[in-house]
């Protein structure tokens, strides 16, 4: 069974960084393109970042210069290295394959207040 577990987030300051991890189980994993989704309140998800199995990323506007992501396929795992964090960027985070309908996991609470 396909499992993706998100960890990392909690509560940053403004300009503060924090890196998200998403470990995957029950998958080839290395064969999928993976992203970054996030939900915040009172809004629809939203797409932040995208991985190919090949390594090229896409971002939304909103996190580019500020969003890293990035995969290590011998760990089944993907990283979204969030610098700069803004307020807006509240919201729970999760990862995803990239494909049709995916497997939510629990999703990490990243908050950025003073």
């Amino acid at each position: 069974q396909v499992q993706l577990v998100e960890s990392g987030g909690g509560l940053v300051q403004p300009g503060g960084s924090l890196r998200l991890s998403c470990a995957a189980s029950g998958v080839i994993f290395r064969i999928y393109a993976m992203g970054w989704y996030r939900q915040a309140p009172g809004k629809q998800r939203e797409l932040v970042a995208t991985i190919t199995s090949g390594g090229s990323t896409n971002y939304a506007d909103s996190v580019k210069g500020r969003f890293t992501i990035s995969r290590n396929n011998a760990k089944n795992t993907v990283y979204l290295q969030m610098n700069s964090l803004k307020p807006e960027d509240t919201a729970v985070y999760y990862c995803n394959l990239g494909i049709k309908g995916g497997y939510w996991g629990q999703g990490t609470q990243v908050t950025v207040s003073s």
